[in-house]
């Protein structure tokens, strides 16, 4: 497993495992808690794993999560999925930035998104499961969603939308969000 910094996004990485594929199919190692050690990680401190599963055109995000904020391993288990992480870490050197992915079940690609940063994907084949690994337990109380479509990160989704949740499709905007984050301007 080789692990890549994100340079959009600082403090992120990609974690690409090396797939086995024969003819019964692939095996690949998906959590290696040396490699994750080794770009000063913690891979203790991954304490809830969750699945979403969606259909092609599916958008879910963007999301974050208030006070500590959440860090997240992402991991497209199958299908394939376009994956997008904001920084909205003020002081960070990478803030506003918008880094987008391609994560598959062929690859079997991890990423890592630091706390403080929005995230969101869309399903970009018929079926899309999402594994998570989260670092705190989640709190709906502290749930902020950004509007997926607003202008100022203009996030270039390939697929139209063909269904988003009704949080979602109500977000704020980016710049009403930042107004209510810790550490604004």
């Amino acid at each position: 497993m080789k692990a890549t910094e994100v340079p959009e996004i600082s403090g992120a990485f990609l974690f690409e495992p090396t797939p086995y594929a024969d003819e019964r199919g692939i095996f690949s190692r998906t959590f290696d808690a040396d490699v994750i050690r080794s770009v000063g990680l913690d891979p203790h401190a991954f304490v809830q794993d969750s699945l979403s599963r969606s259909v092609r055109g599916v958008l879910r995000g963007l999301h974050l999560r208030s006070g500590k904020g959440e860090a997240k391993l992402v991991r497209c288990s199958y299908g394939k999925v376009f994956d997008v992480v904001v920084d909205l870490r003020h002081g960070s050197p990478t803030f506003r930035n918008v880094a987008t992915f391609e994560l598959s079940g062929e690859t079997q690609t991890t990423l890592y998104i630091p706390a403080g940063c929005a995230h969101g994907f869309q399903a970009l084949t018929e079926t899309a499961d999402t594994s998570y690994r989260i670092d705190r337990p989640h709190d709906p109380a502290e749930d902020v969603t950004i509007a997926f479509d607003d202008p100022e990160l203009a996030v270039p989704w390939p697929l139209p939308v063909t269904s988003v949740s009704e949080r979602d499709r109500k977000a704020p905007s980016l710049a009403e969000v930042l107004q209510d984050l810790p550490g604004k301007r």
